[in-house]
């Protein structure tokens, strides 16, 4: 058995320095650290590690050669299942996936396979002249062509997928530029843009199509994509924002975290004045709710020139479901976590913006239907916050477009595509997953639901559809 040894810590830039720029925090690991952490697996004849990992990567098998030190083997090997393992690397909650499952994690750390896969899809871009970018060879090239609406992380898994199985596929993206919410909704301190674009490269070198500013439900309804299509996969993700109908919500100022998140990554008003896109949010900043798009808000608000940031989440920190490594670089950066505590009605200035957010105190009760300990209002426990900007990262739904203009599309009441476990909807040959299916979740569980679809799509062609 191997030397039982702690995994090794990743480098972070300094809070002081980062703090002041939209840089990436995380610096990976060197290749000491990926050699000595690779040679922490077992090797397990029976990996439990790959029936945590939504998108089947052989992770023994990547990390057998990166303890060899061979890397480009090593992405190879993840690419055979994955066709985004540096987004992987850096957004997918590896420590409820996975290495939740990892023998080794079970009397001490489970070997880091989120770093490593992060680190060998480092290498292969640092090293552009290696083998590994070479285009994908496909052996079986077929002539049924396959519509995928939406290139966020389950379209462009499911196009990647049906690419290497030879199909021919169009992706059709409504906003100017690809990658979905890796590209709208992720900070450029967590996930690069030039990450997000090199891999959507890797996954149009397979044969992928992509076409941009093409809403689907306007320019076509998905009737008219199967009379060209054999196939249609949904994969347009939610991006409905939803809000706490409380008093004075509309108030000026308080935003939505897809607006906020939107109006900064994609009109870079991080990069005020250079584009003339800024966010006015003053000093104070208060962010409601306590998952990762909350954290997101909350450390760009510190960027952007707020001194004093807040989360206010009605549970304790127990319950948030952010990742605790997302929840501990808050910290460190300096945001006040106010928990146990609702907001319940906002107060505005003179002008008609929000300058105060009454909340009441909050305690923990029975557990609700999420499992979690429901929170229960503490009467008479009312106080006022002073802020100038409030951003509310509750949650999203669906755009309702496309259920609206496909009568013939079950959803959920809440909009969301109800399917089968197939990912199969109320319509022969339309597929859907994602957020559009689960409303807002992770991308690894999007990129699940795209392989899950891909392997149906084939399976459903495969059985000769006219």
């Amino acid at each position: 058995m191997a030397e039982k040894k702690s995994r090794p810590k990743m480098s972070e830039r300094p809070v002081a320095e980062r703090i002041r720029d939209f840089e990436e925090v995380p610096l990976g690991y060197t290749v000491e650290q990926a050699i000595e952490e690779a040679k922490r697996c077992l090797q397990c004849k029976d990996p439990k590690c790959v029936a945590g990992c939504p998108v089947e990567v052989d992770i023994s098998g990547f990390l057998g050669f990166v303890a060899k030190g061979d890397f480009e083997s090593a992405v190879k090997k993840i690419k055979e299942t994955n066709s985004l393992p540096a987004i992987c690397g850096r957004v997918c909650p590896q420590e409820d996936q996975c290495e939740l499952k990892c023998i080794i994690g079970i009397k001490g750390e489970p070997v880091a396979v989120g770093n490593l896969e992060r680190f060998v899809s480092d290498y292969e871009i640092q090293n552009p002249k290696s083998e590994i970018l070479n285009k994908f060879q496909i052996l079986n090239p077929k002539s049924e062509k396959i519509a995928v609406v939406g290139s966020g992380p389950a379209g462009l898994t499911c196009a990647g997928d049906l690419a290497r199985l030879g199909y021919q596929v169009k992706v059709f993206e409504s906003l100017h530029v690809t990658g979905g919410v890796l590209t709208y909704g992720i900070p450029e301190f967590r996930l690069p843009k030039r990450i997000v674009n090199l891999e959507v490269e890797y996954v149009k070198s397979l044969g992928v199509e992509i076409e941009t500013d093409m809403l689907i439900g306007n320019v076509y309804t998905v009737e008219e994509l199967l009379k060209e299509y054999k196939a249609v996969f949904i994969g347009s993700g939610a991006g409905l924002p939803k809000f706490m109908e409380i008093p004075g919500e509309n108030m000026e100022a308080i935003y939505s975290a897809n607006e906020y998140l939107f109006r900064v990554n994609m009109m870079k008003a991080w990069k005020f004045p250079e584009y003339l896109t800024p966010v006015k949010i003053g000093k104070r900043v208060a962010v409601v709710g306590g998952g990762n798009v909350a954290m997101d808000a909350a450390r760009v608000s510190l960027r952007l020139g707020a001194k004093e940031v807040y989360i206010l989440y009605r549970r304790s920190h127990d319950e948030m479901p952010a990742r605790k490594e997302e929840i501990k670089r808050a910290v460190e950066e300096g945001i006040v976590f106010k928990i146990l505590t609702l907001p319940i009605e906002y107060h505005h200035n003179r002008e008609g913006w929000v300058s105060e957010v009454e909340c009441i105190q909050m305690e923990l009760g029975e557990p609700d239907a999420s499992g979690r300990r429901r929170p229960v209002p503490i009467p008479n426990s009312n106080f006022r916050l002073p802020v100038d900007a409030v951003v509310v990262a509750i949650g999203n739904d669906p755009n309702p477009l496309i259920g609206k203009r496909t009568p013939q599309l079950k959803t959920e009441k809440w909009g969301g595509v109800i399917v089968t476990q197939d990912q199969l909807t109320s319509i022969p040959g339309v597929y859907a997953g994602g957020d559009i299916v689960r409303g807002a979740a992770t991308v690894i569980s999007a990129m699940g639901d795209g392989k899950q679809a891909a392997k149906a799509i084939h399976s459903y062609l495969s059985k000769g559809v006219e």
